[in-house]
């Protein structure tokens, strides 16, 4: 770790959308599921309704527009699905990897990822991209607490576990529901926009909250206080 005094007590990342490229292998799987339930809903409108929520708990609307409450057996299902895809197809955000890497330096063990996904999800991603390294055992899933994103329970929970107080640290996230998490919890909330069909426009996200937004992973480390040519 890099002795140098740092802005924020901690960096606390969202993963999907943010250090993976997921959002749309994810969606993908949940769109055709729903139009195999019967109901023929949108990509914009599956990426608005369900993006960045934990998907058990989104059952009310599921059940509204198709009359079935979904079942542990098409979780397991959907999660299988899903999986596979990840598998075959993930890919890192760019520029994350090495984001990750000089935040690392500076920080040290005061970065975690902090998901509103299962706890298998997040780490098989880190762990297929190289991610892991950095961030060792501090995975937080808000699928282990009470309440998921957009609760601010998991970023409380991380920001515990580090020994920082939540109001001096940030956080990354790219979902109006993690930006309102990330805010309810009192961090910094830095806005990742960097455009497409499964990424909220900046607006969104600065209405939500968010302190500012960026475009690219290769902005991050200096706003989170990290010098050009750091090593």
């Amino acid at each position: 770790m890099t002795d140098f005094a740092t802005p924020f007590s901690a960096v606390l990342f969202d993963c999907d959308g943010v250090l993976v490229d997921s959002e749309h292998i994810t969606n993908g799987v949940l769109h055709a599921m729903l139009h195999e339930l019967g109901w023929p809903i949108g990509e914009a409108e599956c990426v608005r309704l369900f993006v960045g929520r934990a998907l058990k708990d989104e059952w009310p609307v599921i059940l509204e527009h198709t009359g079935f409450r979904i079942t542990e057996e098409w979780f397991g299902e959907f999660r299988a699905r899903r999986n596979a895809g990840i598998r075959a197809g993930l890919q890192p955000i760019p520029g994350a990897v090495e984001a990750v890497r000089l935040i690392a330096t500076a920080y040290g063990d005061r970065i975690a990822c902090v998901s509103g996904a299962d706890r298998h999800k997040v780490e098989m991603q880190l762990a297929l991209t190289g991610l892991d390294g950095p961030f060792g055992d501090r995975v937080f899933s808000g699928m282990e607490q009470p309440r998921s994103k957009p609760a601010p329970d998991v970023y409380l929970t991380a920001a515990a576990a580090l020994g920082v107080d939540p109001a001096t640290a940030v956080v990354v996230e790219d979902s109006i529901a993690g930006v309102t998490a990330g805010v309810a919890a009192r961090a910094t909330v830095l806005g990742f926009a960097p455009g497409g069909p499964v990424h909220e426009a900046p607006d969104a996200l600065l209405a939500a909250g968010a302190a500012l937004t960026f475009a690219s992973m290769t902005e991050l480390p200096a706003l989170v206080g990290i010098a050009a040519g750091t090593p």
